[in-house]
């Protein structure tokens, strides 16, 4: 256990700039303390000291924030930064060399006793309040985009995003030690200025279009004294007539 916990150390050493040294590391960070206290609870749970377990695991949520259930599997190496508010179900699974930011949550979907946690295979990278939710599987290598909903399987070195989480881009089983945030894809962005493009083009052929119908300006005023002039001549003639015929009585 304590070669884990040693391991810990040395990701979150080599995965957090702001890292200055070992001393610090385990003194300062809430992420190694939880997995610490973690690793203490899983022991007990094993040996079936499951009350005992869940009295450590409720000490560390209040510690450290960070809530994890007794009975997941975490291996060696992983690394939780800023952890406030990260869940970790019972039955979830966390391969080596993953990184997990606050507010995550690996959760479940089921009230049955059975497998209903997200499997995270190695060096998996979980976003800032991104939900992975069910017994589902998240390839190795993959990325989760901060407040994603991911309900599905995930293919090894894909990148998803949205709500419900979208995989947006595939690089096989690439493995890259950072999440850029700013610089993930977004779909409903690009859906939108899609739209935007196509409604400008067709406001233009619009106007072009009503630009070939249109008459001249001065055209219609012409034909509306022109339609005036023939009412009042009509109506001259129509007057005309009925003198006529009264004359034509006497």
């Amino acid at each position: 256990m304590f070669g884990a916990v040693w391991r810990d150390i040395e990701a979150a050493l080599r995965r957090d700039p702001a890292a200055k040294s070992k001393l610090e590391v385990i003194l300062a960070y809430p992420g190694v303390h939880a997995l610490f206290l973690h690793r203490v609870a899983h022991l007990l749970w094993e040996r079936d000291r499951r009350l005992t377990a869940r009295l450590f695991s409720h000490y560390n949520r209040f510690l450290t924030g960070i809530e994890i259930h007794p009975g997941a599997r975490i291996a060696d190496g992983v690394f939780i930064d800023h952890g406030m508010g990260v869940v970790i179900g019972e039955t979830a699974v966390i391969d080596e060399g993953c990184i997990i930011y606050k507010g995550v949550v690996l959760g479940g979907t089921s009230l049955e006793k059975k497998i209903r946690h997200p499997h995270l295979r190695r060096n998996v990278i979980v976003g800032s309040n991104a939900c992975v939710l069910g017994a589902i599987e998240v390839g190795e290598g993959a990325r989760i985009g901060s407040g994603s909903v991911v309900i599905r399987d995930v293919p090894p070195g894909a990148t998803v995003v949205g709500v419900p989480g979208r995989v947006v881009r595939e690089q096989g089983h690439t493995f890259v030690e950072e999440l850029n945030h700013a610089s993930l894809p977004d779909p409903v962005a690009d859906v939108m200025r899609t739209l935007a493009g196509h409604q400008e083009a067709i406001a233009e052929r619009l106007a072009a279009l009503e630009e070939k119908l249109s008459l001249p300006k001065a055209r219609p005023l012409r034909l509306k004294k022109q339609l005036l002039d023939d009412d009042d001549g009509n109506a001259a003639d129509a007057e005309r007539e009925q003198r006529r015929r009264a004359g034509s009585i006497f």
